[in-house]
């Protein structure tokens, strides 16, 4: 869905919960403002918040490309891959029980998905792809999951293991791997025997409170009920790829709020152990379990699609945010986290 326009005067929607001082309130309005006029982009939904409830939501600008209507804090995203963290922890969640094991082996005739692979491909284990050193398939311009929209899982798995071939041994490089987190996705619908989206809706969000979030559609045909339009500078180039498929790695739609309650309630969902597993960063340096990590620590993971900017973060005094726009261009990732870290300063509240 091309930009036609943007409206200088912007829609916003006020927080919920207990009312901030007219002030704050207003700083942010203000702030949030500025910064889609700055980088040109027609929408924003921002949520603050800590142990699952939410302290602040914002939404300002438009959910549509004619800017006819506005957004508001019920309004879904794609999250692109932020995805990541939520498919991370109910794989931590699974070891935790004993239904995985770290060290499980994933392809070949002993791994969990099985198949008649040799060599490298069936040394590659569970915590190789949950830490993206499992020796291949980069994001980068040969990213097999932007490849074949037309085939399902399980086809694109094996095209993909026959012909994109390992570029170095499991385990001994980080390559950050849309592909990776794909297959933990069945990995994991394996293990629970049911589709990844039902398990995840059960056993991790559910726990949370969280019931908005769901698995995007590909086309505008199949936007969800406030779903935003995604704007780019080429018509429809947010519609014209396999977003269903993929789901684990970068297919959830969702609130800012949802996010944060996600985020904020990792505790509910695996014990201090895991958490600090999931944490402590490995061969990425900065990249642990599906989190960026930093020595302070805080964690947090950014998502870019076509049309989609996002990020969620949790601090290490436990205040968690989200930000999610309806527009991408080059430097707006970094530009979408320096912009929360200046609204947290503004929320004295």
């Amino acid at each position: 869905m091309k930009r036609r326009a943007f409206v200088s005067s912007l829609a916003a929607w006020p927080m919920a919960g207990a009312a901030l001082p007219e002030s704050e309130e207003g700083k942010i309005r203000s702030i949030a403002e500025g910064f889609l006029r700055e980088q040109g982009i027609q929408g924003m939904s921002i949520a603050y918040g800590r142990n699952g409830k939410i302290e602040f939501e914002g939404a300002y600008g438009f959910a549509d490309a004619e800017g006819k209507e506005a957004v508001t804090p019920r309004h879904r995203f794609r999250i692109a891959s932020v995805s990541k963290p939520v498919t991370a922890t109910a794989v931590m969640m699974d070891i935790e029980k004993g239904l995985l094991k770290a060290d499980s082996k994933v392809f070949g005739p002993q791994g969990i998905l099985g198949g008649d692979y040799g060599g490298d491909v069936a040394e590659v284990t569970v915590d190789q792809l949950l830490t993206h050193t499992s020796g291949g398939w980069a994001n980068d311009k040969n990213d097999p999951m932007f490849k074949k929209p037309r085939m399902n899982h399980a086809e694109l798995i094996a095209w993909t293991l026959a012909n994109q071939k390992q570029t170095h041994k499991p385990g001994e490089h980080f390559a950050y791997s849309n592909f990776g987190y794909c297959v933990l996705g069945r990995v994991l619908e394996k293990v629970h025997k049911m589709p990844y989206d039902k398990l995840i809706s059960e056993e991790v969000l559910s726990k949370c409170g969280i019931t908005s979030m769901k698995i995007g559609g590909n086309t505008l045909a199949d936007r969800l009920p406030r779903e935003v339009m995604y704007i780019t500078p080429e018509d429809d180039a947010a519609y014209l790829m396999n977003v269903a498929r993929m789901d684990s790695h970068g297919g959830w739609t969702a609130t800012a709020g949802d996010l944060v309650r996600f985020a904020s309630q990792l505790p509910l969902l695996l014990n201090p152990d895991s958490i600090r597993s999931m944490t402590t960063p490995g061969a990425g340096g900065g990249y642990a379990r599906g989190w960026n990590v930093n020595k302070v620590p805080n964690w947090w993971h950014n998502g870019s699609l076509p049309g989609t900017t996002t990020i969620m973060v949790h601090t290490a005094k436990g205040l968690c945010w989200a930000g999610l726009l309806n527009g991408r261009k080059d430097g707006l990732g970094l530009a979408l986290d320096k912009l929360m870290w200046q609204m947290s300063g503004a929320l004295k509240a």
